[in-house]
């Protein structure tokens, strides 16, 4: 289909193409971080239970490695704030991507008259009169 396309409608197709990969790629990015900041939000909230005077380890490579409750919860913390900032990052990255590909696939389907079905995400305001 592509070799029936005007050049400039391939190129906004390529740029779709494109642009849903890197959406593709942030939002997996997000999912990891938001894992990891569950799993570090899980463990901070652990020390809650935890004796301060408890003997403490923390995961070094291979290795664990005797640590002090004060020093593994300030990691922790650190930790949390960084990820929070992290997926906050990532959600705004991810809306201007969408925001990108709606318009790209706006113009494509401008520029191919209205005749709208071959998009990958056949958005609302498909269709003409």
């Amino acid at each position: 289909m592509q070799g029936n396309l005007p050049p400039e409608a391939q190129e906004k197709l390529e740029e779709l193409q494109d642009l849903q990969q890197t959406a593709q790629q942030v939002a997996a990015q997000k999912q990891q971080a938001e894992t990891e900041l569950q799993e570090s939000q899980t463990a901070l909230d652990e020390l809650d239970d935890i004796d301060e005077d408890a003997t403490m380890y923390r995961e070094v490579g291979e290795l664990l490695v005797k640590t002090e409750f004060d020093e593994a919860q300030d990691d922790l913390e650190e930790k949390v704030n960084s990820l929070e900032v992290r997926v906050e990052t990532l959600e705004k990255q991810e809306e201007r991507v969408q925001e990108q590909f709606e318009d790209l696939q706006s113009e494509l389907q401008q520029m191919l008259g209205g005749a709208g079905g071959a998009g990958p995400a056949g958005g609302p305001g498909a269709g003409g009169a």
